[in-house]
């Protein structure tokens, strides 16, 4: 059966010569894989700019009731990005936030509001010239609520993973006391995101790693986040 569907490419592996597996998350199918053929093949046919992360694609897929991989009858981006793919910061925020949505967001089934949120983020960040500096950190917070388990406060942010990383013996998490003063920092984010103040990337940096602690705690196998080491280099400063 063929399914008309937006989606949202989370990521892709390379498929023999020419082809991929794509990652992508449907808004009538959830979390689905497919086949796509032909899309890294040389010259000006290819078209795997459409399969980068996070790209917003209109597609009619073939579905199966015995689940599993199927493939894509037809595509074509839903929304040409004006400044991602020329902006080395906001690629590399979108490459960490597509992958942690693509370790967090596993259901095989529709989403209406989860969806609308990832979508609209997305187009909403490829408009933003500047001040998006704190954006992967307002929006690690909103997807945990769409996730079940956002915070209401900073300080429940910092107990849990204070708790937890003296409960683990953990030497490299900051002491208590640090760790609190970065409540303030979450609850501006969570309160009023537009006017949170964070000094600097030192602090922005400390407070996406709290916040990336948060997220172990909730989400179970989360692993190490491959896309985080380029992140922090992209946004040292």
């Amino acid at each position: 059966m063929l399914v008309k569907t937006r989606g949202i490419v989370l990521n892709y592996i390379r498929f023999r010569e020419t082809s991929i597996i794509a990652k992508v998350y449907t808004e009538q199918l959830g979390v689905q894989s497919y086949i796509v053929n032909s899309v890294r093949k040389k010259g000006s046919g290819s078209r795997i700019a459409l399969f980068q992360p996070f790209t917003l694609l209109e597609m009619v897929v073939y579905t199966s009731q015995r689940g599993g991989i199927t493939r894509i009858s037809e595509y074509r981006s839903a929304h040409p990005f004006s400044t991602i793919p020329f902006d080395i910061r906001k690629s590399s925020i979108l490459l960490f936030l597509s992958e942690m949505v693509s370790r967090t967001v596993k259901e095989e089934e529709e989403n209406p509001s989860l969806f609308a949120f990832l979508y609209e983020a997305i187009i909403h960040f490829d408009e933003l010239e500047t001040g998006f500096e704190n954006f992967h950190l307002e929006f690690l917070l909103q997807l945990s609520h769409h996730l079940g388990f956002g915070p209401s406060s900073g300080a429940e942010i910092i107990e849990q993973v204070a708790f937890s990383s003296r409960a683990v013996g953990a030497a490299t998490v900051p002491p208590v006391l640090a760790l609190q003063a970065y409540e303030v920092y979450f609850d501006q984010l969570l309160r009023s995101p537009d006017q949170a103040s964070i000094p600097n990337g030192k602090v922005r940096r400390e407070l996406l790693s709290v916040l990336i602690g948060y997220y172990q705690l909730h989400v179970e196998k989360l692993g190490d986040i491959k896309s985080l080491a380029v992140l922090s280099e992209v946004l040292s400063e």
